[in-house]
């Protein structure tokens, strides 16, 4: 029986037993000696409290070029021809009688054709999407093996080690962020590139976008143009009625998408 199979079968004792130390709201993989209840190494505690990250999102600079979806794909090994994708660009077409059409043309990844519409469109504008990094992660809670956890600077990753492709999570964001990967055939989403940010680097999609559309970076830095954007002007965030505290923001969202 391979390992996966043995936690499928048993996930009601996986959810009991196999579930990652919680320390202080932050969730630890299993395995590592922080979820075996040891002493987090000091400087790597330092490290995640020095940091509390953002992103920001103008809608008003996005030219649903696709060249971040791309970038996404090729960075976080999802494949370009999948119809699944870590983040992507809507289209929205308001329309003068009220009515609102969405389009996302596989992610938006090869830009987006001529709109046609049936009607009087009196606006359009495109929207980047991509993982909340929520401050209250619904998918953490919903995870039977602690696959899905949060890390102590506020990031929510997958332990595909862990995961047994059960979807709990997939269903439970309220924001579509989440699939199984078509290889792999386990829970994927965006992680703002942790492996990048952690290294100083910014998210691919960030360092791609040829406007500027998406700003990455650290509340806490001294010199944070995240934080000038944020403290300088109005922004908004996607669903706030779930309460779930997303950690992307955009400025000037219009209303519909809200």
């Amino acid at each position: 029986m391979s390992r996966r199979d043995f936690l499928v079968k048993g996930v009601q004792l996986a959810a009991g037993g196999l579930v990652a130390t919680t320390v202080v709201g932050k969730v630890w993989p299993a395995g590592t000696t922080l979820a075996q209840g040891k002493e987090a190494p000091r400087d790597w505690t330092r490290v995640w409290e020095e940091h509390e990250w953002a992103f920001v999102v103008d809608t008003r600079r996005c030219i649903g070029c696709g060249r971040c979806v791309v970038a996404c794909k090729k960075e976080n090994g999802v494949p370009l021809e999948a119809e699944v994708t870590r983040t992507w660009v809507e289209q929205y077409a308001v329309m003068a009688d009220g009515r609102t059409e969405v389009i996302s043309p596989h992610g938006g990844q090869d830009g987006f054709a001529e709109t046609k519409v049936t009607g009087e469109m009196s606006k359009a504008f495109f929207v980047p999407k991509l993982c909340n990094q929520c401050e209250k992660p619904p998918c953490v809670k919903v995870c039977p093996v602690a696959a899905t956890y949060q890390t102590g600077d506020g990031v929510v990753l997958v332990d595909r080690e862990r995961c047994i492709g059960c979807r709990y999570c997939i269903q439970a964001c309220p924001y579509g962020a989440r699939f199984l990967h078509p290889e792999l055939h386990v829970a994927d989403k965006c992680t703002w590139c942790y492996h990048r940010i952690t290294k100083g680097l910014l998210p691919a999609c960030v360092q791609t976008c040829p406007t500027g559309a998406r700003q990455f970076g650290d509340l806490k830095a001294p010199d944070s143009a995240v934080k000038k954007i944020l403290e300088e002007q109005p922004s908004n965030v996607l669903k706030p009625a779930m309460g779930t505290e997303p950690q992307v923001y955009y400025l000037a969202l219009d209303r519909v998408v809200i």
